[in-house]
């Protein structure tokens, strides 16, 4: 359990940080940015899970470690306490978080919706209610750009989220609302697209097992993505993430409002570069794995919009024996840690994701470290699973 030890007078002007959700995929890049950069007074993680159960990668255990560390449930009231109370300062005064990430929820797709309404919706209201009675300076919700009306055109943060892409992402939609009616609540949204990077699963852990399921069949085939090249994927290293959450923090504090919009919510979309499609990544994954690729025909695509619980699980059948031969081959076992090549149908779905990144960029200064998705981005993965003993 995390005592927090007071902060140190030498370094008790920078922030002291709360992140929920601390041991998720970006909650632990951002809790290894802010250890990495000395960013914190006092910095603690909160999750349901162990760090000893995470699949930490080595250079992420000293930012995750047990001193770092409180395990609680934060959609839970009583909870609330055990997670903001600190330590009283060296003087004896009261001290309280400056900076609270909210990057947890619930990852998964196609659950019910009363799990995302406890683990996603509740977790934030109940952690944004105790932050603005608390007096926190800045609250940032880690959101998705999967709120937005599913659009090729990149989406604005003030364009419409009447048909979210998926049931988390509705919750999510709802959350952010719940949380802007919070009375003095310093609340700022990030809406991220696909995020990836080292160790990632997901998005683009399914596709790269894919790839390798389809690399080690003989005969060769064709690895084949329905609906079309142009369907936007947009994207954002997991890396460049955790700088904007940073980022977005250190500017909410200073500011209640974004310049040429005093109404709205505080909301940004944070965005690569690369417009990424389904077109990029088939390129990609024929560079790296050498096996053709390409896109359905008309007629099967017909036949998935009409089927698609049909096609998803005939896709499954196909692949996750093979998967798991391939791991036993290479002899892994239980840790095989995030990486299968399940597809979920709400990620198959004929839905744009593209987002536009630029008020972020232009109001709070942000500069990106990953452009693009690219051939070496994706290797860099790959080669992280095969330090993590992940890859057959």
């Amino acid at each position: 359990m995390s005592d927090s030890v007071p902060a140190d007078p030498a370094t008790s002007a920078k922030p002291a940080v709360l992140i929920i959700g601390g041991l998720g995929y970006i909650g632990r890049f951002l809790a290894f940015h802010i250890h990495s950069n000395n960013l914190a007074s006092t910095l603690r993680l909160v999750d349901k899970q162990l760090p000893q159960l995470a699949s930490l990668a080595p250079e992420h255990q000293e930012a995750c470690s047990i001193q770092n560390f409180l395990q609680a449930d934060a959609s839970r009231e009583q909870s609330q306490a055990r997670i903001f109370d600190l330590p009283p300062g060296p003087d004896g005064s009261k001290r309280e978080f400056d900076y609270v990430f909210n990057c947890g929820g619930e990852t998964r797709f196609s659950q019910d919706d009363e799990v995302y309404k406890v683990r996603s919706y509740q977790l934030s209201l109940t952690v944004g209610t105790e932050a603005a009675k608390r007096g926190v300076k800045a609250f940032v919700e880690i959101s998705t750009g999967q709120v937005y009306n599913p659009s090729r055109t990149p989406q604005k943060e003030g364009d419409k989220t009447s048909k979210p892409h998926t049931k988390q992402a509705k919750w999510k939609l709802a959350a952010e609302e719940g949380l802007a009616k919070i009375p003095g609540l310093k609340l700022c949204v990030l809406r991220l697209p696909l995020v990836y990077g080292q160790y990632a699963g997901r998005w683009l852990g399914t596709l790269l097992a894919l790839a390798r399921v389809y690399q080690s069949r003989e005969p060769k085939e064709t690895m084949k993505w329905l609906w079309g090249s142009d369907l936007r994927t947009n994207t954002l290293h997991v890396e460049d993430a955790a700088i904007a959450a940073w980022m977005a923090a250190d500017w909410r504090a200073r500011n209640d409002r974004v310049p040429n919009a005093p109404n709205e919510k505080i909301v940004f979309n944070v965005v690569d570069k690369g417009a990424t499609s389904q077109g990029t990544m088939a390129t990609i994954i024929k560079q790296i794995f050498g096996i053709e690729t390409g896109f359905q025909n008309t007629l099967v695509n017909t036949f998935a919009r009409l089927n698609l619980d049909h096609v998803v699980d005939e896709v499954n059948d196909d692949t996750l024996d093979d998967w798991a031969d391939l791991q036993e081959d290479a002899g892994i076992r239980e840790n095989g840690g995030p990486l299968s090549p399940f597809m979920e149908k709400e990620l198959l779905r004929d839905a744009d994701l593209s987002i536009d990144g630029s008020r972020f960029e232009s109001v709070v200064g942000f500069r990106l470290r990953h452009e693009r998705i690219t051939k070496e981005e994706v290797q860099a993965v790959i080669e992280s699973y095969k330090r993590m003993r992940w890859w057959p």
